[in-house]
């Protein structure tokens, strides 16, 4: 009721594809000039709508990949039945326009000086609104301690890799597992989150820290029920989910 409340204030705006950045062989960041937009806090989403030219129009939501005072960015992963990730990830080119609404959203997100620590963990593309935060961490000189959890199938599906090689160290701990092939170097996790590793990298349950999770709904429910199971309070727990492919 309450989305459907923000909906309803929202209006379709044209934005135009300022900038198209490759983030690996599937996943694409599309920047966006909106001269209407709102602002946004990290961790929400929009809607995008295509029409076509017989006026069949398709709909979906993405999760907002920049920091709020950056250009405004969605990052986006092919599905190979999807109807509308193929054209934004391989036909959409700078110049051309779309329409979308938002912010929307109010309850994954998260602001410099809302205190912490932080713990976030990701699941393939579940990694954008979680960067969304990082990068809004990074922007403001925010200091709060954040561990980051990123479970990837190989390093080359590893999304913002480089990014996130720069911004680690220091209060930001960035903690990968690869779940299907790793190189011959790799020393990190090689497995999906489990127990053990959650145990080994979340900040203790007593820590009072603020915990965000994305991913594909197993790979939320997994990693939420297995937290609270270690003792993590429920209510520090905020989920974001999508169908698809179990990390």
């Amino acid at each position: 009721m309450a989305r459907a409340a923000v909906l309803g204030r929202l209006t379709w705006q044209l934005a135009t594809v300022a900038d198209a950045v490759a983030e690996t062989a599937d996943v694409r960041t599309l920047v966006l000039d909106t001269p209407e937009w709102p602002g946004h806090l990290a961790g929400q989403h929009l809607d995008v709508r295509l029409t076509a030219e017989d006026g069949y129009q398709a709909q979906r939501s993405y999760s907002i990949a920049s920091a709020p005072a950056d250009r405004l960015a969605i990052t986006v992963q092919r599905l190979t039945d999807g109807e509308v990730s193929p054209y934004l990830v391989d036909e959409l080119r700078p110049g051309d326009e779309l329409e979308l609404r938002g912010p929307i959203g109010g309850y994954f997100v998260w602001a410099p000086g809302r205190g912490g620590p932080l713990l976030l963990v990701g699941g393939g593309s579940g990694i954008v609104p979680l960067m969304a935060m990082i990068r809004a961490r990074a922007e403001a000189g925010d200091e709060t301690p954040v561990r980051l959890l990123y479970s990837s199938r190989t390093i080359d599906d590893v999304v913002y890799r480089e990014e996130l090689d720069r911004l680690a160290g220091g209060a930001l701990d960035v903690v990968h597992t690869l779940t299907r092939a790793r190189p011959d170097e790799w020393t990190s996790y090689a497995r999906r989150v489990d127990a053990e590793m959650l145990a080994e990298v979340a900040w203790p349950p007593d820590a009072g820290a603020a915990t965000f999770v994305c991913g594909s709904t197993p790979f939320v429910e997994r990693v939420s029920r297995t937290l609270v199971e270690l003792g993590h309070p429920p209510e520090s727990i905020r989920t974001e989910r999508y169908g698809g492919i179990a990390r």
